[in-house]
């Protein structure tokens, strides 16, 4: 879902920076009313879980991968501008340091994975779960169709800005000047991969979590709660997560609409392109996984605590 540079327009990526700048620039501002200080730690763990579960490629039936983002289970337990900081910071050091998304189409991919997924999905666990008690299966049924939806339509806004491409850009002989997919060709292929396949993880991650934090750290699920416990065993799960982030390597084949030339890519200053820097690919990959984790989640630390000292 992370379209590179050179399959969008100038005008497409302008309107996604239209979208996404004001937007994170609210979320900035909110983080002060809804992160409490003690808090800022889960975030900065909620956005190394982003950053690492994009990386756990999962192969579709048509020979291309997807993956979970786990946008909607952080929306749901420190709120949806949270969310919004959480995935842009890790889909910012995605592009900028693994080549993973485009510079140019960063405003396109937080709008669509960073913007529109983190509210859907927590409008939907709202609307399902109602008044219904924090340690409901409702919860858990509401968090997983959460994250499946909001997913899926991320899916779909991406295979929308994709496929208008050649319709609206093109040279006098009609030959397409940025993606070369139609409607035709980007909305199915997109509604494939997650509504069969990406869909389920994001539920099983979304309503997984929240299944654990019932029973292990129910003071999480509510917000301001002056009796939230410490997520003490959350790095530890990281740890893990990271070690087995080589199963990603798994999936043979590159997600839809991905697979971009180099020579289109505006940012060139990538030191681990496509999460290797030579040697065994699966060291590398664990390297990367973590040097990833400790970026991301020290940069949403930092912010945190700036804006709720302040």
């Amino acid at each position: 879902m992370h379209i590179p540079d050179g399959y969008l327009s100038p005008a497409t990526c302008a309107a996604g920076y239209a979208v996404a700048v004001p937007a994170l620039a609210v979320a900035v501002r909110k983080v002060k009313t809804v992160v409490k200080t003690r808090q800022v730690p889960t975030l900065a763990m909620f956005s190394a879980v982003s950053f690492l579960v994009m990386m756990f490629n999962i192969p579709i039936p048509d020979g291309t991968t997807a993956h979970a983002v786990g946008a909607g289970v952080i929306a749901i337990v420190l709120g949806p501008w949270a969310a919004m900081i959480a995935v842009a910071v890790a889909l910012l050091f995605q592009a900028l340091l693994f080549g993973d998304g485009g510079v140019l189409a960063y405003g396109a991919n937080v709008a669509n994975m960073a913007v529109a997924m983190p509210f859907v999905a927590y409008g939907l666990y709202k609307l399902i779960s109602g008044k219904s008690e924090l340690t409901s299966p409702r919860r858990v049924l509401a968090a997983a169709v959460g994250g499946y939806v909001g997913i899926t339509v991320a899916a779909v806004l991406t295979g929308i800005e994709l496929g208008i491409q050649p319709s609206l850009f093109h040279d006098a002989a009609g030959a397409p000047l940025y993606s070369p997919y139609h409607l035709s060709q980007t909305i199915p292929a997109m509604l494939l991969a997650h509504l069969l396949v990406a869909g389920f993880a994001e539920a099983a991650l979304s309503g997984g979590v929240v299944a654990y934090l019932q029973r292990a750290n129910l003071p999480l699920l509510r917000a301001n709660d002056s009796e939230l416990k410490r997520p003490s065993l959350g790095w530890a799960a990281i740890g893990v997560l990271v070690v087995l982030t080589p199963l990603g390597l798994l999936a043979s084949g590159e997600a839809f609409g991905e697979d971009a030339p180099e020579s289109s890519r505006v940012w060139t200053a990538i030191l681990f392109d496509g999460y290797s820097f030579g040697g065994p690919p699966w060291l590398a990959y664990v390297v990367c996984a973590a040097i990833g984790v400790a970026v991301v989640g020290t940069t949403v630390f930092l912010i945190g605590k700036v804006r709720t000292r302040r």
